[in-house]
C-alpha cells in the first residue's frame, strides 16, 4: 500500500483524528500524544485560545465570548478552520520535540468517508504543516492495530466501536472484502442518555455526565448483580438536582444505538463468502475502540450472530498503533 510513499516515513506521524480524541504516533517511538479532540475559539475572532485537554475542560463552562467546540462529527471534519487549528497544534508539538525538516503524515479515516471528506483531511494536514499526507481506512488501522493477520488469505474481522462511527470490516490477503461504516459511536450512546434522563425525570445533563453515566454502569446485557450511580444536572426550573439511575435504564436508553451495530455486524457477515464466512467462526470476531469496553458488548454480538467474539489487546489505541506499524513495517502490502 502507497509503495512509492514508503520511502518518505524516514520522519513520519500516524494520526487517529477521532471525534472524542485524537492520538499521535511518532516513528520510533511510539504513542506520543493523547488529547481531546477539542479546540475553544474566542467568538468574535475565531481564534483558538486552547486546545486539547485545556480546551475540553471548558466544555459547558464557557463565558459568552468563547466556545469549547469539537471540530470533528462521525469521524469527519465537520469545521474545517477548527480542525486545522487542532491538527497544526498536534503536528506542531510533536515537531518541536523532533525538530524535522520533512514530516509525513499518516491519518486514519472511516471507511465511509467521501472523496471530498478525505481531500479536507489531506488539504487539513498538509496545511498545518505536513510535508506529505497519506490516508488510512481505519478498519485496516484498527485490525493491524490489534495485531490480526490482515496480509493473510484467511479472514479476519473487526469491529471498531470509536466516538463518531462503527466500522465493521472483513478482511482477506490485505484488502477489504466487505465493510460498512455506520455514524453510530460513543457519542450517539452518550447523546441518547442524555436525552433519556430528560425525558424520564425532567432532568439536564451534561456531554461529560453522559459519559461518565456510560463508563460507569453502562452495559449492553443484563448484568448479575445491577449498577446505580447519582447524577447531577438542572431540573426544568433551572434549579441544581440529583438523582440515582440504575444501568438496566440506561441499557434501555442505548438498546436502539446497539441494535444497529449489530445489524451491521450481521449485514458483514450476510455478505462474506462461504470460505471466508469459515474463516471468522474459527478466528472469531475482534472489537476495538472506546466503545468495546462497554460491558457484555462482545456477549451482545456473539449471542446475535452464533460467532466467537473477543476485545483485542489496547482497544482504545488499536487505530493509531495501525497507523504505526503501517509506518513501521515497510513490508507489509495492505490497501
Amino acid at each position: 500500500m502507497f509503495k512509492k510513499v514508503l520511502g518518505f516515513f524516514s520522519n513520519a506521524i500516524g494520526i487517529d483524528l477521532g471525534t472524542a480524541n485524537t492520538l499521535v504516533y511518532l516513528k520510533g517511538k511510539g504513542i506520543v500524544m493523547r488529547e481531546p479532540s477539542v479546540v475553544a475559539i474566542h467568538n468574535d475572532t475565531r481564534k483558538p485560545i486552547a486546545v486539547g485537554a485545556e480546551a475540553k475542560k471548558m466544555l459547558g463552562r464557557t463565558p459568552g465570548t468563547i466556545s469549547a467546540v469539537r471540530p470533528m462529527k462521525d469521524g469527519v471534519i465537520a469545521d474545517f478552520e477548527i480542525s486545522e487549528h487542532m491538527l497544526r497544534y498536534f503536528i506542531e508539538k510533536v515537531a518541536r520535540k523532533t525538530l524535522f525538516a520533512h514530516l509525513s503524515v499518516v491519518i486514519a479515516v472511516p471507511y465511509g468517508i467521501t472523496p471530498v471528506e478525505k481531500r479536507a483531511v489531506l488539504d487539513s494536514a498538509q496545511r498545518a504543516g505536513a510535508d506529505v499526507a497519506v490516508t488510512l481506512a481505519e478498519p485496516i488501522a484498527s485490525a493491524l492495530g490489534i495485531g490480526l493477520p490482515v496480509g493473510e488469505s484467511a479472514a479476519s474481522m473487526i469491529v471498531d466501536i470509536g466516538g463518531g462511527t462503527t466500522e465493521v470490516a472483513i478482511l482477506s490477503i490485505g484488502d477489504i472484502v466487505h465493510a460498512k461504516s455506520i455514524r453510530v459511536g460513543g457519542d450517539e450512546l452518550d447523546a441518547s442518555i442524555t436525552n433519556y434522563v430528560k425525558r424520564a425525570y425532567n432532568l439536564d445533563i451534561g456531554p461529560r455526565m453522559s459519559e461518565e453515566i456510560k463508563i460507569r454502569i453502562g452495559s449492553a446485557v443484563k448484568l448479575d448483580e445491577e449498577l446505580r450511580m447519582e447524577v447531577r444536572g438542572r431540573e426544568k426550573n433551572g434549579l441544581p438536582h440529583s438523582l440515582s439511575i440504575g444501568s438496566e435504564e440506561v441499557r434501555e436508553a442505548i438498546g436502539e444505538n446497539l441494535n444497529q451495530i449489530v445489524d451491521a455486524v450481521r449485514e458483514a457477515l450476510d455478505h462474506s463468502p462461504p470460505e471466508l464466512a469459515g474463516d471468522i467462526l474459527t478466528r472469531g470476531i475482534a472489537l476495538a475502540g472506546g466503545g468495546s469496553q462497554l460491558r457484555g458488548i462482545d456477549k451482545l454480538i456473539s449471542d446475535a450472530t452464533g460467532v466467537p467474539v473477543f476485545v483485542g489487546d489496547d482497544p482504545m489505541c488499536a487505530v493509531v498503533n495501525g497507523t504505526g506499524r503501517f509506518i513501521e513495517d515497510n513490508h507489509w502490502r495492505g490497501r
